[in-house]
């Protein structure tokens, strides 16, 4: 029977950050049943491992929403990262994925994604967006996986979002990605701040998106002039993220703590 964890990522505290539920497979598998297992676990992302042979990777990583496979998935990458080393996998660990192949690895006591930036590009408003997420956007562009990337006037706007997800769901969008200057005070806080809706996909909103901040990085690091700094996501669970733009690749690191193991009775 595959046994399986459920980790939450970009955390250190059990209960909060992005859980995802991980399986470390012998054999290959097919797409409806690991779709199956996905819905089953109703997590926003259920990650599939496999080892395989090659010179460019040690395994394959699939990532399936409860609806769709994605293309690229950060807190499932940094939660199967985490698992593998539990089970003695020793990194870097290169995964071959649909978004090539993507390397983490241990650096100070905390676990590091090397992923391509995807910056957004300055887009058209769409209609409905403003009234949907019940904020003036700034700034609207497009970047990723047709996500659309929107900059609000400040922390707070981010932070109280309440948005109509059946208007989210018209907006023609893998995902909605908030972002803001974080409001830094006496003593500091995050350099930027988000969240990330996608009700098109069956997640209407995600506790901490690493594949959002490939989009995010490339952004504040061109109004900021700087290419490192920390990113909080500020959903109910929230969870902080470490960001580095190195050319056109994004380090995100993270912490990840496993809060449940079991088998599978299938």
């Amino acid at each position: 029977m595959p046994e399986y964890r459920v980790v939450d990522a970009f955390t250190a505290e059990p209960l909060s950050g992005n859980p995802a539920a991980v399986l470390v497979l012998d054999e290959t598998y097919p797409d409806a049943w690991a779709q199956g297992v996905a819905a089953e676990f109703n997590l926003s992302e259920t990650a599939f491992a496999r080892r395989i042979e090659g010179p460019d990777a040690d395994f394959e990583l699939r990532w399936f929403t409860p609806r769709v496979e994605v293309d690229l998935c950060g807190h499932a990458t940094l939660a199967t990262a985490h698992a593998l080393t539990e089970l003695g996998v020793q990194g870097p660990i290169r995964f071959s994925t649909r978004s090539g192949t993507l390397t983490v690895e241990r650096r100070d006591g905390r676990l590091w994604m090397d992923f391509p930036a995807r910056p957004a590009s300055e887009a058209e408003e769409p209609e409905g967006l403003a009234e949907a997420l019940g904020a003036r956007p700034l700034w609207v562009g497009r970047g990723g996986t047709n996500d659309l990337l929107v900059e609000l006037a400040d922390e707070a706007a981010v932070r109280s979002l309440d948005p109509d997800q059946a208007g989210l769901a018209r907006i023609p969008a893998r995902g909605v990605i908030v972002t803001a200057r974080g409001d830094k005070g006496p003593e500091g806080g995050p350099d930027i701040v988000s969240r990330f809706f996608a009700p098109n996909v069956g997640v209407p909103e995600d506790p901490v998106t690493g594949s959002a901040h490939t989009v995010i990085a490339p952004f504040w690091a061109e109004r900021l002039g700087r290419t490192g700094f920390l990113a909080h996501q500020a959903s109910q669970r929230g969870g902080d993220l470490y960001l580095q733009l190195t050319g056109d690749r994004v380090l995100i690191g993270g912490d990840a703590v496993t809060v449940a193991t079991g088998n599978l009775n299938l």
